[in-house]
């Protein structure tokens, strides 16, 4: 695999949404823009009951957004488009009527915490480790950080925000509520969600959209809080402090 892509097939009931990016899972904008439309559609698709989201490749499951249209960032306008890739795709899984698996079968820095925090119900192996790198070169997990903090806790989010060196086991994130189950292998972890989406498709489907609208309570006010948390991140990204920061990952 070399090129990026997202794609969405069915099986059983059951909508499996993969992306991929060769730079590990790093998401550019177009296809951030790509994964959120595929997601609202999924949710309206009527031969679908339950999503699985996914990524492609055996290490990764995302490494954040791409470092090479960050670096390429010059004004703030530029830079509120770039982080909101992340937000819309948030405000998708947000308001899609269906549960959304998240299947994380290894490592997830930045934004992919956030992708991860905002599926219904998240399982991961134990090569699932989990990182908040932002303040290392000056921004922070702001667009991110609701949708963490929601699932796992101001204290928790707060922790590996700090902590930005640091890659957390799965088991802390089992800990925290951010991965339902840890499996000891990718193959382990494909047949558990595939049984557990497909369990999920024999319940009322009219149910479940009730259901997400109770675990998504308090979150109406989202499409304005990551807009504006985008706008902060585009500004610092311009700071002289970030831009040094940035001078070695060119």
């Amino acid at each position: 695999m070399s090129e990026p892509y997202v794609k969405l097939d069915i099986d059983n009931e059951v909508g499996y949404i993969e992306f991929f990016h060769p730079a590990h899972n790093s998401l550019p904008g177009a296809v951030l823009a790509d994964l959120s439309k595929t997601i609202t559609e999924a949710g309206q698709n009527d031969a679908i009951k339950v999503i699985v989201l996914k990524s492609g490749g055996d290490r990764t499951f995302c490494a954040g957004a791409s470092f090479k249209e960050l670096i390429n960032i010059n004004d703030s306008a530029t830079g509120k488009v770039f982080f909101s890739g992340f937000a819309n795709v948030i405000n998708a899984m947000r308001k899609c009527p269906k549960f959304i698996i998240g299947r994380i079968q290894g490592k997830t820095v930045g934004g992919g915490v956030g992708l991860a925090a905002s599926t219904d119900y998240c399982m991961a192996t134990k090569f699932a480790a989990i990182k908040l790198s932002e303040l290392n070169i000056g921004i922070g997990p702001f667009v991110v950080g609701p949708a963490i903090e929601r699932k796992m806790g101001l204290s928790a989010m707060s922790q590996i925000a700090i902590d930005a060196n640091t890659f957390y086991s799965p088991e802390w994130a089992q800990s925290k509520g951010l991965y339902t189950h840890v499996y000891e292998s990718t193959e382990a972890l494909d047949e558990a969600v595939k049984t557990t989406a497909e369990h999920l498709c024999t319940y009322n489907p009219e149910a479940m959209k009730e259901m997400k609208k109770v675990f998504w309570k308090g979150t109406d006010d989202w499409d304005d809080l990551l807009a504006e948390r985008a706008e902060t991140s585009g500004r610092l990204v311009l700071s002289e402090f970030t831009k040094e920061k940035l001078k070695g990952f060119k």
